[in-house]
């Protein structure tokens, strides 16, 4: 998703010094988080950049392969969910950004839907890499990772798409779907276009919001609190660093505008999880062993927020 919105605001101090420090100095005291961060500067290309394919707890090492995997690797479409597990009835919604179909669908796509601040265009197409590896394909590959994961610990998982519509979902049905699930989280992937040289992930944040059909007053602090467990997991387990174009280096960004977060009744938040217009970052994208990690961290950090 570029980013391109007209409004955000810069994420907000902690309201107390007891809770957890922020993702900086999360990453600072977690033992090997800077030695992974120089690996992530260090990639240059496809070769190996997202290091050594470490398997993850619980991925299913056979069934369904995604048509989304790009170099190789399975990345696990249908696994047969646990009955038992540590996240037992809790309920996660994965919203996977965008569509890849969604540029046959430009009319329907420039729909105008209510966000409850405005009105704003139903979908958009998202970004790629320069190479065309589409964004939309990204987000949906890690969403069936990151399923396979919390579905192993005994979450109940709903992907907003599984690569089975010809469009969309759009902006404000996608925020219905956690809603109507009473999930207990939230978490829409995607990837930025920025500009190249502009590296790093980025976690958005819904701000306090009361107008027109948008009330997120009561989601704002747990989405914070989900947001950075996220972003503090994500470093840990990727390697990746906060980006260096938003955020001010803690790798969170509060916004307004976006209809996913301004609908949701819900703890919810966005994660950008590099920029595909850096050669850089777009070779840890198009990694298969680099997504399974983040799909890892994601799963991490919604696990660290589910059980408290």
């Amino acid at each position: 998703m570029s980013y391109l919105g007209p409004e955000f605001e810069p994420a907000q101090p902690r309201r107390s010094p007891l809770r957890r420090p922020l993702v900086v100095a999360l990453a600072a005291l977690v033992p090997g988080a800077l030695l992974g961060w120089g690996v992530y500067a260090a990639a240059a290309g496809p070769g190996d950049p997202g290091g050594s394919d470490r398997a993850a707890v619980g991925t299913p090492t056979s069934g369904p392969v995604s048509p989304t995997a790009t170099d190789g690797e399975k990345s696990p479409s249908t696994p047969v969910p646990t009955t038992s597990g540590p996240l037992q009835g809790k309920v996660v919604v994965i919203d996977p950004g965008h569509n890849p179909n969604n540029f046959r669908h430009t009319a329907e796509i420039n729909r105008k839907v209510d966000i409850g601040t405005n009105r704003k265009e139903c979908d958009t197409t998202g970004t790629s890499t320069n190479s065309g590896y589409a964004e939309a394909k990204f987000t949906l590959d890690v969403a069936q990772r990151l399923r396979a994961l919390l579905q192993s610990q005994g979450a109940t998982v709903k992907l907003t798409q599984d690569g089975d519509r010809s469009y969309g979902p759009c902006v404000d049905e996608r925020a219905r779907i956690g809603n109507t699930a009473h999930a207990d989280a939230v978490v829409s992937i995607h990837a930025d276009g920025s500009a190249a040289g502009n590296r790093g992930f980025h976690v958005i944040l819904p701000a306090s919001v009361h107008a027109g059909s948008a009330d997120t007053r009561a989601i704002a602090a747990p989405s914070r609190d989900l947001g950075e467990r996220i972003a503090g997991d994500f470093v840990r387990v990727t390697g990746s660093a906060p980006s260096n174009y938003i955020g001010d280096g803690t790798g969170l960004v509060t916004r307004k505008d976006l209809g996913g977060l301004n609908l949701s009744t819900v703890p919810k938040v966005f994660i950008e999880c590099g920029n595909m217009r850096d050669t850089k970052d777009a070779a840890l994208l198009t990694s298969g062993a680099w997504r399974q990690k983040a799909a890892q961290g994601i799963s991490e950090g919604i696990v660290s927020f589910l059980r408290g």
